[in-house]
């Protein structure tokens, strides 16, 4: 990697060697999304059930997000509860990489439930969506 391109990825910036697109994709940890970016924040966060349907609700209006290992985490926006249940939620995926956290530092841009197969072929040590109750 030249000299450019590992300033450029540090910073955040795209450079030359970097497809712009890429850099700002966040990582996919398969139950949420990850912004890379030291500065990246989310404006919203996408709710991904697994009927298809999606609701995206502002960082700005969420209140209070808790943690509970045994009943998920809970998030207050604007007046209403919603509940992320299901495994491993505050369990480091990567270095440094955990859901819970990353919804406090609004670097979660999309949580996403998972279907019958996934959760069933998910190993025990997996953060694993089982619902995402509205």
């Amino acid at each position: 990697m030249s000299d450019e391109a590992m300033l450029s990825r540090y910073l955040g910036r795209p450079s030359s060697d970097t497809d712009s697109t890429d850099a700002e994709s966040p990582d996919d940890c398969h139950a949420f999304g990850w912004l890379r970016g030291v500065r990246d924040r989310a404006v919203m966060l996408e709710l991904r059930r697994k009927d298809g349907s999606i609701t995206a609700v502002g960082y700005a209006w969420v209140e209070r997000v808790e943690y509970n290992p045994s009943e998920g985490i809970r998030l207050l926006v604007a007046g209403q509860e919603v509940r992320i249940r299901g495994r491993n939620l505050n369990k480091e995926v990567r270095p440094s990489v955990r859901l819970f956290e990353g919804l406090t530092r609004h670097r979660v841009p999309w949580v996403r439930e998972a279907d019958r197969t996934t959760d069933m072929q998910s190993g025990d040590a997996e953060t694993v969506v089982e619902s995402i109750e509205l």
